[in-house]
C-alpha cells in the first residue's frame, strides 16, 4: 500500500511507532531515576542541627595562672541562655569563715566582665556592676545577706547567677538555701539553685519569705 492508498486518519506503523515507544521508555526512566541507576540529588537530607558556634567551654590553657593566696571557686556565668560554671581563684583564705567577706569576693567575681578567653567562649554576665552586698540586720534570719537592690528587681539571669554562685559555698548556705534580702523592709527570702535553675535561669525557684526568728 502506498501513501496515496492509505485511508485518511489510519495510524502510521513501523519506525515512527518504535521511535515513540523508545521516547516513552526514556521519559519513564527519567521519572524513576533511582530505578535506572541514577542517584537523585534533589532530595534534602536532614543532617541534624547545625553545630553551635558558641562552645561554652574554656580551653585548658585558659585558666588563670596568677598566684593568689586564696581558694578555687565556681562562678556561674550565662552562656547559650544557660548557667555554666567557670573556675576562678578568689582571694579568700582556705579556712575562710567570714561570710560577708566570702559573699563580697564572689559577688565581685560574678559581676565583673568576663575575661577575654571567656568572652570568646560565649560567656557573659547579667549581674549589674553596681550591685553590693552587706550582712543581715537585727531580727533577720541567720545567714541573711542584704543587697542594695531588691533581689526581685534584678533580672532573672542576674539573680540566678548570684544564687547559684553563693550556693556553691557552704558558708553562704543556710538551711539549704541562700537567704537574700534587699534595702527595704521586706522580709528576706530563701532561694534555691536547682538543675532547672541552671538550665532555665529565667525561672529561679524561691521558697517564699523566710520566717523571722
Amino acid at each position: 500500500m502506498t501513501h496515496a492508498d492509505r485511508a485518511p486518519g489510519a495510524p502510521r506503523t513501523g519506525r515512527p511507532r518504535r521511535a515513540a515507544s523508545a521516547l516513552a521508555a526514556a521519559l519513564a526512566c527519567a521519572a524513576l531515576a533511582a530505578g535506572c541507576g541514577i542517584r537523585s540529588t534533589s532530595v534534602p537530607v536532614d543532617a541534624g542541627a547545625a553545630p553551635s558556634r558558641v562552645p561554652c567551654r574554656l580551653s585548658s590553657g585558659g585558666a588563670s595562672t596568677e598566684a593568689l593566696d586564696g581558694i578555687r571557686a565556681d562562678v556561674y556565668l550565662v552562656c547559650a541562655s544557660q548557667l555554666v560554671t567557670v573556675e576562678r581563684t578568689v582571694p579568700v583564705p582556705d579556712t575562710g569563715s567570714d561570710r560577708l567577706l566570702v559573699a563580697r569576693v564572689l559577688l565581685d567575681e560574678v559581676r565583673s566582665p568576663p575575661a577575654a578567653d571567656e568572652r570568646r567562649a560565649g560567656f557573659t554576665t547579667a549581674v549589674p556592676s553596681d550591685l553590693r552586698v552587706t550582712g543581715g540586720r537585727a531580727g533577720d534570719p541567720a545567714g541573711t545577706l542584704r543587697l542594695n537592690i531588691q533581689p526581685e528587681d534584678l533580672s532573672a539571669e542576674a539573680l540566678a547567677q548570684l544564687v547559684c554562685t553563693y550556693a556553691e559555698n557552704k558558708v553562704l548556705v543556710s538551711a539549704g538555701t541562700v537567704v537574700l534580702g534587699g534595702p527595704g523592709n521586706y522580709a528576706p527570702r530563701g532561694y534555691l539553685c536547682t538543675a532547672e535553675t541552671k538550665a532555665r535561669p529565667r525561672d529561679v525557684p524561691t521558697l517564699g519569705a523566710v520566717e523571722l526568728r
